[in-house]
């Protein structure tokens, strides 16, 4: 299968912090063409086993986020209007005047109501979440027999191609880290591996981490490599602090990532001629990463991510082939084993 395809897949799916269970099973099923370990655990992230429980190999983790974020439904006032809060890191300039889809009973689409420009009276008012009110057109009583408090809502944005490689998705955070190591996994079937591997999509990651530090306390794991996504350029942004589109894979240089681990997956792209480019950060690299490195006694981890545009926006754009290398540096170093590490 194609990464664009299982990228759409993904990313079509909702699966807001803590309730990611849709985005899971699509993510389950992909993975079962490998392995028949696939589940959903009990915090709703999903695991899988790929070797032996022999206890003659390492175990590497291999781990991305399936959480996107989102809106939770808090309120029906009166009128049927819908309040809500936030599930991780939405941006607030981009509320007003969406399509957004409420995931009840049934799936009911609305609107985030917003005041025409000719009778308000401050243009350049950015919107807080307490003041989005959601106008699906039904009465309160009407709508609370098709949905309930606690619901999600995600905006309503379609999975839109774009030049050449390059696409646009409501959830690429990180559904492209998760589409990477299922195409990692493609590229080992078949083989004889030094490696038995674990992977773990996390849940609720945007809300703090918490299906990574779960699945790394119950992980028997020597090493890690974790998939994020980080920031490309853009006119508006700091050069120095971005990533390219195109340009490859980027890997993490940090204080909680492991030095020799990160060597190595740099050596194996260059040997291989993977295109890449590194990310330096001077603490903690605000990904999975750096939870699953400090669990228990420690895990040996790295991180790779992948660069998007217009991160935490409806339109969230990544170009395949940044993806691509990312699943084959995964998979280089998996064929490698630990002898340089």
């Amino acid at each position: 299968m194609e990464i664009l395809e299982i990228l759409k897949k993904l990313s079509d799916a909702e699966g807001v912090s803590g309730d990611e269970y849709a985005a899971c099973r699509v993510a389950k099923e992909l993975l079962s063409k490998y392995t028949d370990t696939a589940e959903i655990d009990s915090f709703g992230s999903v695991t899988a086993f790929i070797g032996d429980r022999s206890g003659n190999k390492p175990t590497l983790m291999l781990e991305a986020h399936i959480d996107e974020i989102g809106f939770i439904v808090s309120f029906v006032d009166e009128k049927g209007f819908v309040k809500v809060g936030s599930c991780g890191g939405t941006d607030r300039r981009l509320y007003a005047a969406q399509t957004v889809t409420i995931h009840g009973k049934e799936k009911i689409t609305g609107v985030i109501s917003t005041l025409p420009p000719h009778v308000s009276s401050d243009d350049k008012k950015t919107m807080k979440t307490e003041e989005i009110a959601i106008d699906t057109g039904y009465s309160k009583e009407a709508l609370l027999e098709k949905i309930s408090l606690g619901d999600r809502v995600t905006i309503n944005s379609p999975f839109t191609p774009l030049l050449g490689t390059r696409v646009s998705g409501k959830a690429v955070d990180d559904r492209a880290g998760v589409a990477a190591i299922i195409y990692a996994v493609s590229l080992l079937k078949g083989k004889e591996l030094p490696f038995n591997i674990e992977i773990l999509f996390a849940s609720q990651e945007e809300v703090g981490s918490r299906g990574a530090k779960i699945g790394a306390y119950n992980s028997s794991a020597n090493y890690a490599i974790a998939t994020d996504v980080s920031y490309a350029y853009t006119p508006d942004a700091k050069r120095e602090k971005c990533g390219e589109m195109g340009k490859g894979a980027m890997i993490g240089i940090a204080p909680s990532l492991d030095k020799g681990l990160t060597k190595e997956l740099m050596k194996i792209a260059e040997d291989r001629k993977i295109p890449f480019q590194t990310e330096v950060m001077g603490g903690r690299t605000g990904t999975d990463a750096d939870d699953i490195s400090a669990m228990k006694g420690g895990i040996k981890t790295a991180l790779l991510s992948i660069p998007i545009k217009y991160m935490h926006t409806p339109v969230e754009t990544v170009d395949t082939e940044d993806i691509k290398s990312v699943a084959e540096i995964m998979a280089e170093f998996i064929m490698g084993g630990t002898e340089n590490v």
